[in-house]
């Protein structure tokens, strides 16, 4: 996977609807596909960009630092599913879950940087990194799926419970409160906040912060499996 051109265009450079960019030891996944709903394709493609970032992390012949950066776009980081997708396409869920799995359990150290709003299903991908950048002067994080009305997969709940405290979970689940910037801090949802026009540069500090921990190669991983199997 050394011969990988990037900047690279998922799913093609013809259907782009996500772009990988790799900044030394960092790899920025920028997801811009209008609101960024998850349909089958758009997982796949962020499947696809773990598995190119992935491949270069175990082809080093050495221990390497490396992190990884998830950002959306202009005034949204993700609306969450794209409902009528997910009720026409009956194996879509069984892909999403792949994805949350996949990003919860992933080689390298993770952060979100959210420009914007993070609903539902996007709220779970924020959750999904290991650390999270949120902008302070708009977007909020919420569960909403209380007022569609939708239960929440066995995953996705158990990833929420893994993420946050007893009374945030009960807060956003079954009130589908908004977290704003400063409740999501306090509540420890996001480890920073900062202007808008900071997260990207806040979300590669974090990321050069904690990329040395991918040095510990495969054990990396293996913790956090640990971590989110025992809740």
């Amino acid at each position: 996977m050394s011969d990988v051109a990037f900047p690279l265009a998922l799913p093609s450079a013809d259907n782009h609807q996500m772009t990988l960019h790799r900044e030394g030891p960092l790899f920025v996944l920028q997801l811009h596909h209008k609101d960024n709903r998850f349909t089958t394709e758009f997982c796949k493609s962020i499947l696809q960009a773990l598995q190119t970032v992935e491949d270069i992390f175990i082809a080093s012949e050495e221990p390497v630092d490396m992190a990884l950066v998830t950002l959306g776009e202009g005034k949204i980081f993700s609306n969450g599913l794209d409902l009528m997708h997910a009720v026409s396409y009956s194996p879509f869920m069984d892909t999403y879950l792949l994805l949350l799995r996949r990003m919860v359990t992933f080689c390298i150290p993770t952060i979100a940087a959210l420009n914007g709003h993070a609903f539902a299903g996007g709220c779970m991908l924020a959750l999904a990194h290991d650390y999270r950048v949120m902008r302070s002067d708009r977007g909020y994080m919420c569960m909403n799926e209380v007022d569609l009305p939708s239960p929440l997969a066995p995953g996705m709940a158990g990833l929420l419970r893994c993420k946050m405290a007893p009374h945030t979970f009960r807060n956003m689940v079954l009130q589908g409160h908004r977290f704003s910037a400063q409740q999501a801090l306090d509540e420890k949802l996001v480890d920073v906040i900062c202007p808008g026009d900071q997260v990207l540069g806040k979300a590669k500090e974090l990321a050069l912060q904690w990329a040395p921990k991918a040095k510990s190669g495969i054990v990396y991983k293996q913790l956090k499996e640990e971590v989110l199997d025992s809740r």
